[in-house]
């Protein structure tokens, strides 16, 4: 069943509150000012490509090993406490990495990256859901999320714009020590929300933790293979995520195909992520469509990147935003879907389930982006690569309102 709203009523005062509380989370998570100059500053200490490709390679591995253990912890514990441990371990990493700057300290910061982001993973949208749910409104999640997703985007838009003059003035000690305090900032916040999950599990020992996390990881499988609403809202959620997550990574890629000067490149890709950001704003007016209506939107928005891509020109990229758009929008709508159809008490963890799928089909999306690209333009593969939007619409179109 697709989520559908009605006429929305004031938010109660708590309501508010977790969402004030998130959005200010959500800003200093992502204002983060060595986003835009990590890999810079690894090649300034003689890391050559490799070098930094398996630093990338070690921090998606390390977000997938932790994902799932990590959603099961949340569950058995507390999901607040991860919320804010977290970001305490990224700013660690981060320090690591202007404190020590050698391969063995990026190594071990992007370890702790990893399992910082997968500490947060599944851990937010179960408490989110579930603080809305215990106050009266769990409707407003999908809104709530998109508009959080948006929050996230204008934060990092933010710290690219002022990493450079950040850089100028204090170089990479002044950029990092910015990021690391961003984290604690975040950290502190994530401590503030609210959790209230009745009888905790934290009391009993170390044998009573294992058995509640022993108890949450099963009970959370167990949901997966009970509910043919559960499996079916995680396949969804995991392919609608994890394709265009990965072709974002290749949009400056495409930009450059287009035969565009290099200090043109951004602008391309701001009008992409423009479209990113308003589909996550748009979030209320999709949780009204009919299934029929949101399967033909993402149909269209699968043409609309198809025939964008292909067009080889800078204006293409109306187009790609405009898919983007769509899929951003489709993206929370199908995270929404999968937090309604959770009952059990394990939401972080079958959340996680559906990380460890994304970031698996993520890495499958790479791989076959890599070896189309050595026979087609990058604008055919992006064309190729919307194919498996047409399923998902297909999928939107067949579900009842």
């Amino acid at each position: 069943m697709l989520i559908t709203s009605s006429c929305p009523s004031p938010p109660r005062p708590g309501v508010r509150r977790l969402e004030r509380t998130l959005y200010l989370y959500a800003g200093l998570e992502d204002f983060v000012l060595l986003y835009p100059v990590y890999a810079l500053l690894f090649a300034g200490h003689g890391l050559d490509t490799a070098e930094i490709s398996s630093l990338f390679a070690l921090w998606s591995l390390t977000g997938l090993l932790a994902e799932v253990p990590s959603g099961v912890w949340a569950d058995a514990v507390s999901r607040r406490l991860l919320i804010a441990v977290g970001p305490l371990l990224t700013a660690a990493g981060f320090a690591l990495w202007v404190l020590f700057p050698s391969y063995g300290a990026y190594a071990a910061g992007f370890v702790l990256w990893g399992v910082g982001g997968s500490l947060r993973s599944g851990a937010m949208e179960a408490l989110v859901h579930d603080e809305l749910e215990r106050l009266g409104a769990a409707s407003r999640y999908g809104r709530v999320m998109g508009r959080a997703a948006a929050v996230s985007m204008a934060a990092t838009a933010a710290a690219t714009a002022a990493a450079a003059p950040a850089f100028a003035r204090g170089g990479e000690l002044l950029v990092g020590a910015g990021s690391v305090l961003s984290c604690l900032l975040c950290a502190a916040v994530g401590a503030s929300l609210p959790e209230d999950r009745g009888p905790t599990r934290r009391d009993g020992g170390r044998r009573a933790r294992r058995g509640a996390y022993t108890a949450a990881l099963r009970a959370g499988l167990a949901e997966v293979r009970r509910s043919r609403r559960v499996r079916h809202a995680l396949l969804l959620s995991v392919v609608v995520t994890s394709v265009w997550g990965a072709l974002d990574e290749y949009v400056p890629l495409l930009a450059a195909a287009t035969g565009v000067a290099t200090a043109t490149v951004p602008l391309l890709v701001l009008v992409v992520w423009v479209g990113v950001t308003l589909g996550s704003l748009l979030v209320g007016v999709g949780e009204r469509f009919s299934g029929r209506t949101l399967g033909a939107a993402v149909a269209a928005g699968a043409a609309a990147l198809a025939a964008g891509a292909l067009s080889g020109g800078p204006g293409g990229f109306v187009l790609v935003g405009a898919g983007f758009l769509v899929f951003q929008l489709t993206d929370v709508l199908a995270d929404a879907r999968l937090q309604e159809a959770i009952t059990g008490p394990s939401r972080a963890t079958v959340t996680s389930l559906a990380g460890l799928g994304t970031g698996l089909t993520t890495l499958l999306v790479y791989g076959t982006y890599a070896g189309l690209s050595a026979h087609a333009s990058h604008g055919a593969v992006f064309a190729l690569l919307a194919l498996p939007y047409l399923a998902v619409a297909v999928l939107f179109g067949r579900a009842r309102t």
